[in-house]
This record gives C-alpha cells, sequence and structure tokens, in this order.
C-alpha cells in the first residue's frame, strides 16, 4: 500500500521558508481546494442558480531545492497541483493536552497557472516561465 496525495488548488498564503539548525530548508504554505456541496444526491445551488462550494485548507511542506523553487516562484492565489503524501504528527503542548496534526509532505509542485515575476541577473523583470530550473 502506498500514501498518495494529489491535490490541486489556491495557495492562500505566500510561502514560507525556515531553516533548520542542520541546514534543512522548509517551506510552507497552505493550500484551498473547493468541492460542490450536495444535499440528497443533488448539487446545492444558491438563490441565483450557482453551485455552493466547500472549501477545505490543507497545509504543505515542501523541503530543501523544491521548497527553495516555491518560495522564489509561487505566490498567493496561485494555481498549483501538488503531489505527496499525508503526514500526521502528535504533540503534546504546554499544558500537558496531546494534541494531532495533519499535513502534507510534498514531493511535486506544479505550476498550474503564471508564477510570480522576479527580477533577472541584469534587473529586468522576467516571468518565471523565462527562468530554466
Amino acid at each position: 500500500m502506498q500514501n498518495i496525495v494529489i491535490l490541486a488548488g489556491n495557495i492562500g498564503q505566500t510561502p514560507e521558508t525556515r531553516n533548520t539548525e542542520g541546514g534543512t530548508s522548509i517551506t510552507h504554505f497552505t493550500l484551498a481546494t473547493s468541492r460542490p456541496r450536495y444535499s440528497e444526491g443533488k448539487v446545492v445551488r444558491d438563490g441565483e442558480g450557482r453551485r455552493v462550494q466547500d472549501t477545505e485548507w490543507h497545509r504543505i511542506t515542501v523541503f530543501n531545492g523544491l521548497g527553495k523553487t516555491v518560495q522564489a516562484h509561487c505566490d498567493k492565489g496561485m494555481k498549483v497541483l501538488v503531489r505527496g503524501r499525508i503526514h500526521y504528527t502528535k504533540w503534546t503542548d504546554q499544558e500537558g493536552n496531546d494534541r494531532y496534526g495533519c499535513e502534507i509532505i510534498a514531493e511535486t509542485v506544479d505550476f498550474l497557472n503564471r508564477a510570480k515575476q522576479t527580477e533577472s541577473d541584469d534587473g529586468k523583470l522576467v516571468s518565471d516561465d523565462e527562468i530554466p530550473f
């Protein structure tokens, strides 16, 4: 059996990167996915006939080189496809209560729309699809 997750959605916040003492780069961002709401086997519609959507938020973690690429080229609202695995964590908080969390450890992140623009070495703005990886 394998632990495989594929999510397509919008980045909810600009990715943030931190480095461990051992030199590992860890990048975090949230990803919003949506699906139609159903009731009695039918899609729920609002007063204007549009489908009602339920949004779920996922915590995404990316390591090292891929994380640096995500940090450099992704921004809030961008559409991405994340492939990875589910990772559950358990810890004890300051009051001694057991706490649980779930995150997606990304192995690939594909850009589904234009990445944010960055400056090239000569100072010109270029879109990220012009930058070789």
